[in-house]
């Protein structure tokens, strides 16, 4: 059992491109997988209208935009493109070229790493969307969430950082029930 504040916590991991390479975690008492749920909200318009009327400040401050509706497609954009990559459901797709590790100046690998991937953009700004994974072994990751990063650090802003310790909660989650690689992953779903 994994309790998390006092409350029974259980997670399933979806195997979303079918193939053992990128899994999803399901979080307790949602229905589907949070990268699902993270791409649906990068392509609605008025969650991002939300998003960027809440957080107008870092965008013109990070990045130089006052015009919400420039954000808002931009964000579309991206988020089709980062999609179009990362679900590439090709049997030799590459996802170790697509994620690298969250924390810049790491040099080693290690059990569990936490990795990010980014959106590209071939021209203006540089991409504020980001997918939170866990490397469980080369090329097999496990997505924690995503977000809209408009700050330097993480840890700058409330939506960043909940990521933050999202990410570290499935870490540990997969330690405690000795899950480290994909095997792992297959036989805990065995037993849900």
């Amino acid at each position: 059992m994994y309790y998390l504040c006092g409350k029974l916590i259980v997670m399933k991991f979806e195997d979303v491109l079918q193939n053992g390479k990128l899994w999803a975690v399901v979080y307790d008492g949602t229905q589907e997988d949070i990268l699902t749920r993270t791409l649906a909200s990068w392509i609605n318009p008025m969650f991002l209208r939300q998003f960027f009327t809440d957080n107008q400040a870092d965008l013109k401050a990070y990045f130089n935009i006052t015009n919400l509706d420039q954000a808002i497609f931009d964000t579309i954009t991206d988020a089709v493109s980062l999609s179009c990559v990362i679900l590439d459901v090709k049997p030799d797709a590459n996802l170790d070229k697509l994620f690298r590790p969250l924390e810049n100046s790491r040099m080693a690998e290690m059990l569990l790493s936490r990795e990010k991937a980014r959106g590209n953009r071939l021209s203006g700004h540089s991409s504020w969307l980001r997918i939170y994974a866990i490397k469980l072994e080369d090329g097999v990751y496990l997505v924690t969430g995503g977000t809209i990063k408009l700050t330097h650090l993480m840890k700058d802003r409330k939506h960043t950082l909940e990521q933050l310790s999202q990410m570290e909660m499935v870490r540990n989650y997969l330690l405690d029930h000795s899950i480290i690689d994909k095997e792992g992953l297959i036989d805990y779903g065995k037993q849900l």
